[in-house]
């Protein structure tokens, strides 16, 4: 006997497939067959990118720490050494948000990496 491929539950599942289908372009959204392939590869995508997303972020906190610190006549390298000898444990977040928004401590955290080095 042939199986039904017309009923309820089959097409509750499709619908609930295109629902999420919703907003690819051309026949990704409404075929069927391209529907799945396309939220596959999008979960893949999305499953991947949720790790780049958190390299990236630490890229740009270093990038911001560096040019604070080399505005203050310090590298980056040793500014991090520095806080690591005086036992400073501030995270790359907080140093960077420290060094935009309220430089005066970051200053002082400057001066406490360099007298740690030395």
């Amino acid at each position: 006997m042939t199986r039904a491929r017309n009923g309820k539950t089959v097409i509750r599942g499709r619908k609930r497939t295109r629902k999420l289908c919703k907003g690819f372009r051309l026949s990704r959204h409404n075929l069927y067959r391209q529907a799945i392939v396309t939220l596959i590869r999008s979960r893949v995508y999305a499953f991947r990118d949720r790790r780049v997303r958190k390299r990236e972020f630490r890229r740009l906190w270093i990038i911001r720490i560096n040019a604070a610190t080399r505005m203050r006549g310090i590298s980056y390298s040793a500014f991090i050494d520095g806080l690591k000898k005086a036992g400073i444990e501030l995270d790359r977040k907080q140093l960077s948000e420290l060094a935009i928004h309220d430089p005066k401590a970051f200053d002082q955290l400057v001066n406490e990496a360099r007298s740690a080095r030395t």
